[in-house]
């Protein structure tokens, strides 16, 4: 008989974890009608982190897609008015994208439901609890910044 593989057991409860955060975050999206999916909101968020609009390589590089994920994403946020391409001042041949008007109202509701979502998530824990989660994230999610290429 083996022992439990620990690093196995771990592994799958943040697999779980993972899944259960993104179902939650779902359905709040969807619960405040805003038209977006996960992804596309995923590229807004990225989208106001910009001083300037992106290029499309910009944010596939950011969001670690390949490019024909963004032109998808972006093909759908620019039909519902949320974002638009605009040409590059510098350079005719390349297009930026930038969040409109529109676009910026639903981003804030997609950080209310983003809110609201992780409060439904660390209900169950304590503040010192959540002070933990939170130390023990920023070292998983540090760690591979620190790594060499």
């Amino acid at each position: 008989m083996t022992s439990p593989d620990p690093d196995g057991v771990l592994a799958e409860q943040l697999l779980r974890l993972t899944r259960r955060v993104h179902r939650i975050q779902k359905r709040h999206l969807e619960r405040r009608e805003l038209g977006v999916t996960p992804a596309q909101s995923r590229l807004l968020r990225t989208l106001a982190h910009y001083g300037s609009p992106p290029r499309m390589a910009d944010l596939a590089e950011r969001l670690e897609v390949v490019p024909r994920a963004v032109t998808t994403l972006v093909d759908g946020l620019e039909a519902s008015g949320k974002v638009r391409r605009v040409p590059d001042p510098s350079n005719r041949r390349v297009t930026r994208i930038e969040l409109t008007d529109e676009g910026r109202e639903t981003l804030r509701e997609v950080r209310g439901a983003r809110r609201s979502a992780a409060e439904e998530i660390l209900a169950p824990l304590t503040e010192k609890e959540r002070a933990v989660l939170g130390v023990l994230l920023d070292t998983l999610v540090d760690s591979d910044a620190a790594r060499p290429c």
